[in-house]
């Protein structure tokens, strides 16, 4: 099912806003991103390992039959492909050119429907889904909060929101920090770089910064040493196509917003959700909550 538009059928609640709640350099960016990056090279294994991390601490157990829920920033629909067999119907929503990329990745489930919208935009009712996740994509926005916000109102009472958002190296060492200041410099003068010139960039980094400090990570981790706080070791039994995919993701966005762990619980009750759990696995940080 394709909805572009706000159907005629059903009634919509109201936003009060004072301008759109999305960067349209960086929509623009994942457009590109996810068209070049759409998943297709990755095994089927990997992308079940990777599901499990963000999905660990989802509670499938309380969602009703045939749930109904959304997908807030799709991108090139990796999550919702494993998500749709679980679920009655899933509404995959992102603002750029890479919805057409997920229509093509689940041509094959008739139980989606696909929405070119921005987070804050009038597409579906309020209180009306089962669930709801938005991995990766909220710390894009210029208001993070009032994105979750957004997510929460079409929510029912008592159904879940997942949330993936870029930490500040809270429960890291102090170099973390540094090493990210660094990076942020690097980050600001390639996203501006033509979509070509980006590419080979951000491919050079996973080269000779990615895969390295990885397969350092796998290295030590097979001598039975402790790599929590090795950069990048989170990588190091993932595939070099990750590695790329992330490195695209980390330098060539133009919006990036980090929060810390304190931060994020405190954006999530202020959004109406209730007996907020943070995952205790990389990636950081994964949180889920009810709404009240």
């Amino acid at each position: 099912m394709d909805i572009l538009s706000k159907p005629s059928n059903i009634k919509l609640a109201m936003l009060k806003k004072s301008k759109n709640n999305s960067d349209i350099n960086t929509v623009s960016s994942f457009g590109d991103e996810w068209q070049r990056f759409n998943q297709s090279n990755l095994s089927e294994s990997e992308s079940k390992k990777i599901f499990k991390d963000y999905f660990g601490i989802f509670p499938w157990e309380i969602l009703p039959n045939a749930a109904e829920g959304f997908d807030m920033g799709c991108g090139s629909g990796r999550w919702a492909r494993l998500v749709l067999p679980r679920v009655g119907h899933l509404n995959c929503i992102d603002p750029s050119d890479s919805i057409n990329v997920a229509k093509i990745n689940l041509s094959s489930f008739s139980n989606v429907s696909f929405y070119k919208k921005s987070v804050d935009e009038e597409f579906l009712p309020f209180s009306s889904q089962d669930f709801g996740y938005s991995l990766g994509v909220l710390h894009h926005v210029p208001d993070t909060e009032r994105a979750i916000k957004s997510c929460v109102d079409l929510l029912k009472p008592g159904a879940p929101l997942l949330l993936y958002l870029y930490y500040k190296f809270d429960n890291k060492p102090f170099y973390y920090g540094m090493i990210w200041k660094v990076s942020d410099v690097f980050r600001h003068l390639i996203y501006r770089l033509p979509c070509g010139t980006k590419h080979i960039v951000t491919d050079i980094i996973a080269i000779v910064v990615y895969y390295p400090l990885a397969k350092l990570g796998w290295l030590l981790d097979k001598l039975g040493v402790n790599v929590r706080h090795i950069p990048l070791s989170y990588y190091r039994n993932h595939s070099f196509y990750t590695m790329r995919t992330d490195s695209r993701d980390r330098f060539g966005t133009p919006l990036e917003r980090r929060f810390s762990k304190s931060e994020i619980e405190k954006m999530m009750k202020n959004s109406g959700l209730k007996n907020i759990n943070f995952s205790t696995n990389t990636p950081f940080w994964c949180a889920v909550g009810i709404k009240k």
